[in-house]
């Protein structure tokens, strides 16, 4: 698996640090979830099972449009 390398400022580090910790995560494993998500072309896995389907209140009922208004043409 190729490796990446790059430079931060220290207070970049040190945020970033402390986010893979609150996460439960190495360092190395939470740079490589930011890159990925960030360079992904794809919707994320299990998305569509959440989103899709999902609304679990009252059925949505769109009102009434009423009718287009005139405008000027250009």
């Amino acid at each position: 698996m190729p490796q990446l390398h790059l430079y931060v400022h220290e207070k970049v580090a040190i945020a970033v640090r402390q986010r893979a910790r609150a996460r439960g995560k190495t360092l190395s494993g939470y740079l490589a979830e930011l890159v990925t998500r960030e360079v992904a072309s794809d919707w994320p896995g299990g998305y569509f099972d959440g989103v899709v389907g999902g609304w679990k209140g009252r059925p949505l009922r769109r009102a009434a449009q009423g009718r287009f208004e005139k405008r000027e043409t250009l």
